[in-house]
């Protein structure tokens, strides 16, 4: 779609959700430089941080931090651990009316957290970021994981038909509606980051790409393990893909 819809009604608070487990160490650098940006741009905000079954000091350091910023909205998954579960936890209790997944680990931009904003107000349903077009900007991408996510992404492409490079990537946008019309959600991982965009697509939401900036993680682990997702992550996909070529029709978009 070359244009947003000109219909979509105006937007008044978004809501980034961010799944941590572990991140004592990420989360006061990353939080604090996500609502500087966010509020030097007078985005009006919440940042919502599910802690997700962390053996640290994450909850601790979430606490803290509420005494020095006013928007951070401290949540505990209260089930299972797992990240797609602890980002659905998030959404289920945002009060915006668009929202942005963010990695706690400051691998994110701020910067581009604000443009997917401003971009959701000019009427898109969804924005999605890229790491691998004109304009992007990665830095420290391990050289194995990348050749991963580049096939990885290729398959999806080929697929499902679509120009969208980088569907793994977890840093996306979505109007509330969006969100609401991909239900139900079955992922309980990180393929929870395909399933989303995917089913966006598949139902017909309006969507747009640009370039992002990412640079690996200066503490703690990567909490993704590829030799655990990949089963999960051809398992969403297929499913998604069989809504897109046998469903006739049954989720699309309302309007």
């Amino acid at each position: 779609m070359a244009v947003p819809p000109a219909s979509a009604a105006p937007l008044s608070l978004y809501s980034i959700v961010i799944p941590a487990r572990n991140e004592d160490e990420s989360l006061p650098g990353t939080l604090r430089d996500l609502q500087a940006e966010l509020t030097r741009a007078g985005v009006p905000h919440e940042i919502i941080v599910v802690d997700d079954s962390s053996k640290d000091r994450t909850w601790a350091v979430l606490q803290e931090l509420t005494r020095s910023m006013p928007t951070l909205v401290p949540l505990r998954n209260p089930g299972p651990s797992g990240f797609g579960r602890a980002v659905l936890h998030g959404l289920a209790q945002m009060r915006g009316d668009a929202c942005a997944i963010m990695m706690a680990d400051a691998s994110d931009s701020p910067a581009d957290a604000v443009r997917y904003w401003r971009l959701l107000n000019e009427g898109w349903d969804c924005v999605f970021g890229s790491r691998f077009i004109k304009g992007a900007r990665v830095e420290g991408y391990p050289r194995v994981k990348l050749l991963i996510n580049r096939l990885a992404n290729l398959l999806v492409r080929l697929g499902f038909n679509i120009a969208l490079n980088d569907t793994t990537n977890a840093f996306k946008a979505y109007r509330r509606t969006a969100i609401e019309g991909c239900r139900p959600f079955l992922s309980p991982h990180f393929n929870l980051t395909v399933e989303i965009p995917l089913k966006a697509i598949v139902r017909g939401y309006s969507w747009t790409v640009i370039p992002i900036s990412w640079q690996n993680r200066r503490h703690g682990v990567a909490k993704l393990k590829l030799k655990e997702m990949g089963s999960r992550y051809f398992f969403i996909c297929a499913y998604v893909w069989l809504e897109k070529y046998f469903s006739r029709g049954d989720y699309r978009r309302p309007g």
